[in-house]
């Protein structure tokens, strides 16, 4: 009878542990919504797109800032994913590429909510460079052709996207 007392008493002990498992890992499924590119990163610690841009804003050529911000795809490689343009507001955008090219975001990725955390710097980007840029991004022969002047642009170099699922 003991035995049998022990027995039931361990198999309620195990029962009771693995429901509270499930309970701790529904929530945490919650709680981490995002699909992850490159390096590991969580949602602590993000600013908006608005105060990001304020900060490329007071950026000079040659500077660089480590940022961690929220913002909505506007474009992505159509090629392989190589690179986003993230809305900043007001008709702003920052350029997105991956640190050392190590990782990729899906193709169809337009208009979905990301973080991204890494380097923020401006820059100048070459004739060649946007006329390769509009290429991959499906424009037409003309609207390449029109690219005439380099352009000062919000670069950003990623280590580590969430794209909200």
């Amino acid at each position: 009878m003991k035995k049998i007392l022990i027995v039931f008493v361990s198999l309620l002990f195990v029962i009771a542990c693995n429901e509270n498992k499930t309970k701790v890992d529904e929530s945490a499924n919650e709680k981490l919504a995002y699909t992850s590119y490159g390096k590991k990163i969580n949602d602590d610690n993000v600013i908006s797109k608005e105060l990001a841009a304020e900060k490329f804003n007071n950026l000079k050529e040659g500077d660089t800032i480590n940022l961690k911000f929220a913002s909505t795809i506007n474009e992505v490689c159509k090629q392989k994913g190589c690179w986003m343009k993230l809305d900043l507001g007001n008709n702003k955008e920052s350029m997105v590429r991956f640190k050392d090219y190590g990782f990729f975001v899906p193709l169809n990725a337009d208009h979905k909510e990301v973080i991204v955390n890494g380097k923020a710097f401006v820059t100048e980007i070459s004739i060649d460079e946007l006329r390769h840029y509009a290429k991959d991004a499906g424009k037409t022969e003309e609207e390449i052709a029109a690219i005439s002047e380099p352009e000062f642009t919000y670069a950003f170099e990623a280590d580590g996207v969430l794209m909200k699922q």
